[in-house]
């Protein structure tokens, strides 16, 4: 078994990023799902959404979310989301190396995904130092 993933973002962001893994990849797992945030959404219902997606990835698991702007609404909904769920994590600041290492080892417990997927945000960002 493997823990569901569940990107939650501001509108366009999961796709494009889901679109690029499956670029990267070749496909993507079942146990992904998304749930983009419109700036103009109604907070409870965008939790209730995100909880019923968070719910259908959980196979005994649990599930870690992934959301965009710590501090912004999607991840407003993420923290939000862990309260109501012992079986879930949330980890914010998704970008495109997060992602792929968290699917690359999806079959991770979920404690252990939460720290793989900050582990690849962060060795995902580099920068050139030479003073340029």
């Amino acid at each position: 078994m493997t823990s569901g993933i569940l990107l939650v973002t501001h509108v366009g962001i999961a796709h494009a990023l889901m679109d690029a893994a499956r670029h990267v990849l070749g496909r993507l797992p079942p146990e992904l799902d998304s749930v983009e945030i419109a700036a103009d959404a109604d907070p409870e219902q965008a939790l209730r959404e995100a909880a019923a997606h968070a719910a259908s990835l959980d196979h005994g698991e649990g599930v870690l979310v992934l959301s965009d702007l710590y501090g912004a609404t999607p991840c407003n909904i993420a923290t939000r989301l862990g309260e109501q769920s012992a079986r879930l994590r949330w980890v914010a600041g998704l970008n495109l190396s997060m992602l792929l290492r968290v699917l690359n080892y999806a079959d991770k417990p979920l404690d252990d995904l939460a720290r793989i997927a900050v582990s690849g945000g962060h060795t995902g960002i580099r920068a050139d130092h030479a003073g340029h």
